[in-house]
């Protein structure tokens, strides 16, 4: 528990730990009775739906509730051993804005752990103290972020860091709400701010939105007065905030900076899904088809790429847009994944991804995403134009940078404009249809990493991992959560027991050898 105090090392310029980052350091200065204990418990929490039977015919949700601990090395406190499993949510359905009611227990358990504490015995050192935890961050997808924030992060103003500033537009053909706007990101006299034809015909003179504080968000949902229960609906005026969260009644929950962090493992997969299909044109997945043309000629932008009709009117020609792939080079982009080779667990066979007939890729798993992002996406090289494949090979590099267990703190000022400066140059390149608001959100990721520190430590492989295993403990089909937690509650009492007899067996196997000797 002391290790973020006795043995890590922080030269404060390449930082590894959350302990480094302004977040936690906030909490020791806010807090300093609880920061001057470092066995005080800092856990981050992580809430997502599974299907206990494993098939995906199945309508059941069950949803179990996570903690881990930050106070251990990285190396250590994503790992399955170190996972806690607080509660299992039943199904069969899932408990939507209803969670709260669900979750009073371990609010309960959480306010008493910070304002009276529980004492603990440390073996180690031989004494008793009084042990206090905190609730770091909370680790979820975009869906779940809504349940437990209250934010609605759907429609005109689904980013809940830009809130009311949110810039988007309803595309009247699409029928799809899309945000754009990113210039307004850049420095104030940055070239692209004046121009025109490329982006949506003006010049930009907006500044970028200020992220909401906690202060500010408890000022905005105190006075929402909230009806759990099935068809229940909010009282008072609407407001793009449907509920009070119940982690507000912790004490400290609105002094954090980032309260519900960011997946990244969701937002590359999402974005990279939408790359792979707008490059290779996807049924289904390609965000270029003719009614984001007519959109755009309903904007009154990209003249040359407006529809155009043929014979009298009878066939409408597409023009190329620039990330368009000819056949040859779908077939040399496919051609290089099929033949990819990579070592046994760096990710899926890409040869069984990728379908050389229909030139598209299938069952990719959020993993396979991710290599396909950071690593295999070179396979781009020598085709298409060299203005998007240089943006889309600094989008990678960017993801890369991103993800790295090491921060450099001289140069997160300038990844972060760097990714404004990509997100410009998408807008000038892909049809208005690709920006949703999981390419949005990359304007916010390296924000996260100054404030709380590396993603390998936010993001959730661990947790999917472990949900596997806990998929796998379901055995009785009429009650699948509580067969889960059976089997879990006898796996830990097992490994306590392990734990404290670990030298038995050894002396036993010594006693049996001495026996048989005499």
């Amino acid at each position: 528990m002391t290790w973020h105090v006795d043995e890590k090392i922080s030269d404060g310029i390449y930082l590894r730990h959350l302990a480094d980052f302004p977040q936690w350091k906030k909490i020791d200065e806010m807090y300093p009775e609880f920061g001057s204990e470092p066995r005080n418990l800092r856990l981050g929490l992580c809430t997502d739906g599974i299907n206990p039977y494993g098939t995906l015919n199945s309508t059941h949700s069950a949803r179990p509730v996570l903690l881990v601990i930050y106070n251990l090395s990285p190396w250590l406190c994503m790992k399955r051993k170190y996972m806690m499993l607080f509660m299992m949510i039943s199904g069969p359905k899932q408990p939507g804005n209803n969670i709260d009611v669900y979750l009073a227990p371990l609010i309960k358990d959480l306010k008493k752990l910070w304002e009276e504490g529980v004492d603990v015995f440390n073996a180690h050192k031989q004494e008793s103290f009084k042990l206090h935890a905190i609730i770091f961050m909370m680790i979820n997808d975009f869906p779940t972020y809504r349940n437990l924030s209250g934010y609605s992060v759907k429609g005109y103003k689904a980013c809940p860091i830009c809130e009311a500033d949110t810039h988007y537009l309803q595309l009247k053909h699409g029928r799809k709400t899309v945000y754009l706007g990113y210039r307004r990101f850049l420095d104030r006299f940055h070239p692209y701010r004046r121009l025109k034809k490329v982006f949506n015909g003006t010049p930009e003179h907006g500044l970028a939105p200020k992220p909401l504080i906690g202060e500010e968000v408890y000022r905005k949902v105190e006075r929402i007065d909230v009806v759990f229960g099935k068809n229940k609906k909010i009282v008072g005026e609407k407001n793009i905030w449907k509920k009070k969260s119940i982690f507000f009644d912790l004490p400290y929950w609105c002094n954090l900076d980032v309260r519900h962090s960011l997946d990244m493992m969701h937002v590359e997969k999402n974005v990279c899904d939408s790359l792979i299909g707008t490059l290779l044109h996807i049924p289904g997945k390609t965000k270029d088809e003719i009614n984001v043309r007519l959109d755009s000629a309903e904007m009154g932008i990209r003249e040359w790429l407006h529809l155009q009709l043929k014979e009298g009117g009878k066939r409408v020609y597409l023009e190329p847009a620039a990330h368009k792939l000819s056949k040859a080079e779908k077939t040399s982009l496919c051609r290089c994944l099929h033949n990819i080779k990579v070592p046994q667990g760096y990710s899926s066979n890409m040869k069984k991804l990728v379908l050389m007939d229909d030139l598209k890729l299938v069952g990719i798993k959020s993993h396979d995403y991710h290599v396909l992002m950071q690593q295999l996406l070179v396979a781009i090289r020598g085709i298409m134009k060299d203005d998007v494949r240089n943006t889309i090979t600094k989008l990678c590099i960017f993801f890369n940078a991103i993800c790295s267990k090491v921060i450099d703190t001289e140069k997160l000022d300038e990844l972060e404009k760097e990714g404004y400066v990509i997100l410009c140059q998408l807008e000038m390149y892909f049809p208005s249809a690709f920006f949703d608001i999981m390419v949005h959100l990359i304007v916010h990721l390296v924000r996260e990493v100054r404030l709380c520190g590396p993603v390998y430590l936010r993001w959730m492989y661990s947790f999917e991992r472990f949900m596997k295993v806990l998929k796998g403990y379901s055995k009785n089909p009429y009650r699948p959560e509580a067969s889960i937690v059976e089997r879990y509650v006898a796996e830990e009492a097992i490994d306590v027991c392990k734990g404290y007899l670990s030298g038995v067996e050894a002396q036993l196997r010594l006693c049996w050898q001495l026996q048989l000797g005499s």
